[in-house]
């Protein structure tokens, strides 16, 4: 499966456009009390793309039932909330079938 930002895939030409798939996830992070601050901050980096991840196989799921074997036009929306912590990705783009 191809996945890029960009409307076309050098080297292929899309012989079909299938729809637009979405690939969605949240999670809260664990809470805990630390003085370190460069730990916290690491851990929240590594659950930030733990959730991108997940959104991302969610998004492959979404093209391969439409029997894309790539998806043009992706964009990451990357939301988090203060008070409880919560991250959000939202991947949206367009499944085609390419050469």
């Amino acid at each position: 499966m191809i996945l890029t930002t960009t409307n076309s895939i050098e080297g292929h030409t899309i012989k079909d456009y299938l729809g637009i798939v979405t690939g969605v996830d949240a999670s809260m992070p664990k809470t805990t009390l630390s003085f370190n601050m460069e730990k916290y901050y690491r851990s929240y980096e590594s659950k930030v793309n733990e959730v991108k991840e997940e959104a991302f196989q969610k998004l492959k799921n979404n093209a391969m039932a439409l029997k894309a074997n790539a998806v043009v036009g992706i964009s990451i929306d990357i939301e988090t909330t203060s008070a409880s912590g919560l991250i959000i990705v939202s991947i949206t783009g367009t499944a085609v079938k390419v050469d």
